[in-house]
């Protein structure tokens, strides 16, 4: 997510969510590197997304509790009863899913309000490279997507053009960076401008 004053400045864009990364061996790691109060301040329309990968129960309450999070991302083998319990404590819940794997998507459904499908990875994301999009014509299921994995500033054209019926979002990273968790504030204006003009 980066500094307190690009984070507000991010909240005042046409986002729906903003991500805050809780898995310590990410160069975007925020423990420690951004005021929780700050994030008490963001507009409530927008989700406070907290990222995590295989952490215990214990370890995701106590960082939505300090960090005033509203959703719950889960990034790496979680199983559909955690996504179950989360969602009964009144997160939203989104599930990154490896594109390239077997995934047992209607066993989550029921507890997840998105899915997000990424770029195969050993580190759980954060590749810059993005996945062949033809891969989800096999995604037949009722829970909208987010589509993830190296979307840059140059992808606002081929966006246009993608369809499908649960496709609802993108999700943004390190390809509007200007160094691990900080935004360029520009290119990300410049991308949204181009995007909201989709073509229907």
């Amino acid at each position: 997510m980066g500094d307190t004053v690009r984070m507000h400045q991010l909240a005042t864009m046409p986002v729906d969510m903003l991500g805050f990364i809780f898995y310590p061996k990410s160069p975007r790691y925020v423990v420690g590197k951004i005021d929780t109060v700050e994030i008490a301040k963001l507009p409530q329309h927008i989700e406070r997304v907290g990222v995590f990968v295989n952490a215990n129960e214990d370890e995701i309450h106590e960082m939505a509790e300090s960090f005033f999070l509203t959703a719950i991302q889960l990034h790496g083998s979680e199983l559909p009863e955690l996504c179950r319990q989360l969602k009964a404590e009144g997160y939203a819940i989104l599930k990154a899913f490896n594109i390239a794997k077997e995934n047992d998507y209607e066993a989550y459904a029921p507890y997840c309000d998105y899915f997000l499908f990424d770029t195969p990875s050993a580190q759980h994301g954060g590749t810059g490279q993005k996945f062949d999009w033809a891969m989800l014509e096999n995604y037949k299921g009722s829970t909208p997507f987010l589509l993830s994995g190296g979307i840059g500033p140059d992808d606002a054209e081929a966006l246009k053009h993608f369809n499908h019926p649960q496709f609802t979002g993108i999700d943004i990273n390190s390809k509007f960076e200007v160094e691990p968790g900080i935004k360029d504030m520009s290119l990300i204006g410049k991308f949204m401008d181009e995007i909201k003009h989709k073509e229907h």
